[in-house]
């Protein structure tokens, strides 16, 4: 009798500056499990990956988290970390930065991005040359001539949902072209997981369809929406808090730490934070009921909920590493907690 073989493709960041890239590549495994802990340790090339020496190139892909594979026939998506050689986590390794192991912190990730045609450069539904109707009509759009790409994420979000993903919804973007799934995790790690995950199958999706997925913050110059990648956020502090005085206590412990939070929320991030498109401006910080102009925005539900529930950091941008945002929001929020 033959033993059944399994395809799992391990899947890591690499060590692009500004903006890491996904890679991944296959394995072969005979009478796979399907559990987390049979997926081997496995090495690559970090040579070819900005992310060692030709003189010493291997670097280890250490299993974190792992999912069916929807489009291959006894495939696995495993989601791995960056390690050196001696078993370090690697510079480029942002998930290694989180300090939740008791997943106290929830995330829900509004990861927006635009299917691009490389034919012409441009987003889909945009002509050759000039530009489509202003803004207004596409943003959860219906129809030929306003929402444009819909096969590509309706079978983005089929195959989401079939790899396991906790994607809570996807919607039309502002801007023609624009679109925008949320993933919503109990637990930061897992949370980044399942983002670099549907980015993974979004782009692989995309191949299908010949189109790219661009993921810069400001595709398009001008009077058009950037994409970001809004961070919704809370602890059991802010999930039980009921007190406003609790909110605003954490809200204003981001203002003094604006650097901090810019340095990893995606690179060219000041083309879309200028204070228009309902976003603040970079270089400023502010908080608010319901404001969508706000840096930190706080949600009616969870004012009406009796202050609790969640906050939304507005400023990451669509090109931000998740594991990097979630850590640097722990910190701040950490801090502000030792002080209630």
């Amino acid at each position: 009798m033959s033993s059944s073989k399994a395809k799992l493709e391990y899947i890591w960041l690499d060590g692009y500056k500004p903006t890491q890239s996904l890679r991944g590549k296959t394995k072969i495994v005979k009478d796979f499990s399907g559990k987390l802990e049979d997926c081997p340790m496995w090495s690559f090339d970090g040579s070819s990956t900005m992310q060692a020496e030709g003189g010493s190139s291997d670097c280890l892909l250490k299993p974190v988290a792992l999912y069916k594979d929807p489009a291959r026939k006894d495939g696995w998506l495993v989601m791995t970390e960056v390690m050196n050689p001696d078993g370090t986590p690697h510079p480029s390794n942002g998930r290694a930065t989180i300090e939740d192991d008791d997943e106290d912190f929830w995330f829900g990730f509004e990861q927006e991005y635009t299917i691009w045609d490389i034919s012409i450069n441009r987003p889909i539904g945009f002509p050759a040359e000039g530009y489509p109707g202003p803004q207004g009509p596409y943003y959860c759009s219906v129809g030929a001539t306003n929402a444009i790409g819909r096969d590509l994420v309706e079978e983005h979000l089929e195959e989401c949902l079939e790899a396991g993903l906790n994607v809570e919804g996807i919607n039309a973007e502002v801007m023609m072209g624009q679109w925008e799934f949320q993933c919503f995790s109990k637990g930061a790690k897992t949370a980044g997981d399942e983002i670099w995950i549907a980015r993974y199958l979004l782009e692989r999706c995309g191949e299908r369809y010949g189109y790219k997925i661009n993921w810069h913050c400001k595709p398009m110059k001008g009077d058009w929406n950037g994409s970001g990648m809004h961070a919704n956020f809370s602890n059991s502090i802010l999930r039980t808090a009921g007190d406003k005085a609790v909110y605003e206590k954490i809200c204003e412990a981001f203002a003094p730490t604006v650097p901090d939070h810019i340095a990893v929320y995606g690179a060219d991030n000041d083309q879309r934070l200028t204070g228009f498109h309902e976003t603040q401006r970079i270089d400023e910080f502010s908080y608010g009921i319901s404001d969508r102009g706000a840096s930190i925005r706080i949600p009616i539900a969870t004012v009406e909920s009796g202050w609790k529930g969640w906050l939304e950091d507005r400023r990451p941008a669509s090109n931000a590493d998740p594991y990097k945002v979630a850590a640097v929001i722990i910190k701040t929020v950490k801090e502000a907690c030792k002080n209630l």
